[in-house]
Formats: structure tokens, sequence, C-alpha cells
């Protein structure tokens, strides 16, 4: 090829979304999609697959984009007849701690505010809303908003196999799951179909001409190649830093390890029927005597101090499957991306025990787990979570990037957005929230300083 109007250099779910929404506007561009390796196949197969519209903070622009993301999944997936298998079991918010609960209700009410949906109190009174459980499969018929359970004999009798420590339950109904590489190729498919190609490709250079785009610089197996295009699209993931030293630019951009566990339940304790269930408060890990003296000849001592909310899983599979996905993002230090990812052999148990506290019975395969799978990826992150999308300073680059932990949930919007910014269309207004250049406004620096809360999950 010598010469595309669009190179997008990475084909996870992201870039894949770009290339989907750009030719569904304009079907005659030629789109050029790269990655190293097969499409999907870097991190974004590698997910929790979830998403949620719940995202309390300091404005509404994450709930109204991810409300426009959901949108457009619900679309594809009614004239796809579900083809990637989306489901709206929800999230549990589960804690044990009386503070914590009131903090989930302030949040709840928030994202209420914000458009998430309405907030339902279950207390046993008579004058409390109804319940609706949310169905196994399909999205269809389901409420959005949150149900909160404060009463521990309500939480008991709807949710039984939680420790009875808890105190407070919110189930955020406009949440579940889905195939993320189901979803990824139904877009690919779809991008193919109007003219983009893809190539297993590395970009090894960027000419830049009196500060806009020209060319391009391909590793291709064998061989390199320069094609001459007037936009690149920076949707390359844990290597968008990358990207964007060969472009000149700096954004506060960096990675976090994230690993999950998929294990067999053989002893079915995580009901099959359940929804993403996340322990919210910190805790301590119950190690013996013996095994913190072993934790400290490994010196592993960062697990005998307390660590982070947000262990979570969910069943994987259908009511048959025996798997279970187990994730704890408990270490958050900035990290280079390493493929593949750096071995911790003590992950799968860090994590089982840690979701023991919000389902007791899965301490019985403590120190025996049936053999576990990990895998995973890289969190890529501003310093506020929010993503980048937008034209960069030099003309002709663009990004859709920092997408951490919410890739999948908002790719749909995210290419979306992106695209209206490529082709010069009406761009709605959370636009601003997410573009590369909010750092340069003075306003946007102070609020960073009181951000606060970045709801990861």
């Amino acid at each position: 090829m010598k010469a595309v109007d669009i190179v997008i250099c990475g084909a996870g779910i992201a870039g894949i979304s770009a290339a989907y929404h750009l030719t569904l506007r304009q079907p005659s561009l030629h789109i050029l999609l790269i990655d190293r390796g097969a499409p999907l196949s870097l991190t974004s197969d590698k997910s929790t697959e979830a998403y949620r519209n719940w995202w309390p903070g300091p404005d509404d622009a994450m709930v109204r984009l991810m409300n426009r993301s959901i949108d457009l999944m619900e679309e594809l997936a009614r004239s796809s007849g579900n083809a990637f298998c989306m489901n709206r079991r929800g999230y549990l918010y589960v804690t044990a701690d009386p503070s914590r609960a009131e903090q989930l209700l302030r949040a709840a009410e928030q994202a209420a505010y914000y458009g998430a949906g309405l907030v339902r109190r279950h207390e046993r009174s008579p004058s409390d809303p109804v319940y609706v459980p949310s169905p196994p499969d399909g999205f269809e018929g389901s409420p959005d908003g949150v149900d909160v359970f404060l009463d521990p004999e309500e939480i008991r009798r709807r949710f039984p196999y939680l420790s009875e420590r808890t105190v407070a339950v919110l189930h955020v109904r406009r949440c579940g799951w889905l195939s993320a590489y189901g979803l990824g190729m139904k877009l690919l498919e779809q991008a193919r179909s109007r003219g983009t190609i893809f190539r297993t490709a590395r970009l090894i250079g960027v000419e830049v001409q009196g500060g806009r785009i020209r060319a391009v610089r391909l590793a291709i197996p064998g061989m390199e190649e320069r094609v001459e295009t007037g936009c690149l699209v920076n949707a390359a993931g844990p290597f968008f830093s990358e990207v964007n030293r060969m472009l000149g630019v700096d954004l506060p951009v960096f990675c976090e390890l994230h690993r999950k566990v998929m294990f067999r339940d053989e002893a079915k304790v995580v009901p099959r029927d359940a929804p993403l269930i996340i322990w919210a408060d910190p805790q301590q890990l119950p190690w013996s005597e013996e095994e913190r003296e072993l934790l400290e000849e490994m010196e592993r001592t960062d697990l005998l101090e307390t660590l982070p909310g947000g262990a979570h899983l969910r069943p994987e599979g259908g009511v048959e499957s025996p798997y279970v996905l187990m994730l704890w993002p408990y270490e958050t230090r900035p990290l280079e991306p390493i493929f593949p990812l750096p071995e911790d052999p003590l992950f799968p148990e860090v994590v089982l025990r840690g979701l023991t506290a919000v389902i007791p019975g899965l301490a019985i395969y403590w120190g025996r787990m049936p053999r576990p799978v990990v895998d995973g990826g890289y969190y890529v992150k501003t310093p506020e979570n929010r993503p980048l999308i937008g034209p960069l300073p030099v003309e002709g680059a663009y990004a859709i990037g920092a997408l951490s932990g919410f890739g999948v949930m908002a790719a749909l919007a995210a290419g979306e957005l992106l695209a209206a910014h490529v082709l010069g269309e009406p761009l709605p207004d959370y636009a601003p929230a997410f573009a590369p250049d909010r750092y340069e406004r003075a306003e946007y620096r102070a609020r960073l300083r009181d951000w606060g809360e970045t709801w990861q999950l």
C-alpha cells in the first residue's frame, strides 16, 4: 500500500470501533488498521468483559459517555440476534462497614443525578418498591438505576451466599457483561466489509512535515514499508505513550498491571445466576503464622498489610459452566508494559482469600484451588482515570486511549466520538471532558487537585 486516508495503530476494541464508526459515516475512506498481533489479542480478549453506567464523580461526563455506549451496544445486540451474548445481571457492591455504606449511598444518589437511573431503597417496609431480580441472560426489560439493601435480614434473604457481616448491598442495574471478542469481531467484520484493511505490522516511525502527519513507517515481517497518510489514530493501548513519543507528544498516561484468575468452582459456591460481585472494603488477609513467616522470607510483606477494596468476581459461561472469574487490583504502581506478563504465583491464592471476605464459602478452596488459569493486561490510565479521545497537537494525529479497565464498555461511544473529531462532525457536549488538550486548561488542572475517588469499579 502506497497511500491511505487513515492509519489506525492498534486493533484492540478501541481501534476497531474507530474503524467501524469512520467507515459507517464515510464508506469510501481507505483505512489501514495495524497491530503487532492478531486483532483483539493483546488485552481486549482478556478483560472482565463487563459494562456499567455507574460512574459517580465530579460531573456527568462518564455517565453520559457510558449510557451512549450501552445504547449503541444494545442496538447492535438487537440487530445481530445478541451475537455477543450481552446480559444485564448488574453489579453488586457489598460492604460490611456502615460508614462505607453511607459513602456508597451518596455515590448512588450522585450517579442518579447524573443520569444513571433511580435509587430504590429496600428496607422491609410496606412502601418499598418492587425488586426485580436480574434474568441470567439477555438485557431487555430490566430496570436501570440501583436497588439499595440496608436491612441485614433482607440482604440474607436475597443474597444468602454473601457474608453475614454485610450491612449494605447496592445492586446497580444497567450493568452486566458480554463476549468482548464477539463484540469486537462483529465491529471488525462490518468495518472490513466497508473496505478497512487489517495488516500485522508494527509502527516504527511517523513522518511529520510542517506540523502535520505526512506518512508512517511500518515494520512488516521481513520488510519495512512507508505508507503516505494525512491521518494517524493512536489506539495502541499499552503502547499509547510509545506512539505519542514518535509524535513528540507528552500526555500524563501510565500503565497498571491487572491480572485475572479463572478456576473451576466445583463445589458450586458461586450461584450461576449471580451478578458481578464487588467487595468494597479494604482488608488484611487471614494468613496463618507459618504463612506470614513464609511471606516475609519471600519478601512479600506487602501482602501482610491492609489491601484496598475492589476484589470482585463473576460466573463465567452459561448455567452449566463451572467457571468463575476473580480479580483484585491490589497492586496499582505504574509499570512499563511487558509481554508476556510478569508472573506472580501467589496471585490466585491472594485473590481467593480476598474474595472469601464477601463469599465465605470460598474458604473451602484455600490451599487447594482447582488449577487456575491466569491472564490479564494493563490498564492505561490518566491521573483522573478518564480517557483521551480527540485531536493531538500534531495536525492529523488523534488519540483514542487511556481506556483504563473500561475499554470494552466505552468502545462504541469512544469510537463514535473519535470519528466525529476526525470527520469534523458536530461533537456531543461531553467531548471536552475527554479531549487531550484538557490539561492545557488552568481550571482543569486546578480541579485535578481535588478530584478524589476515580471509581475504577
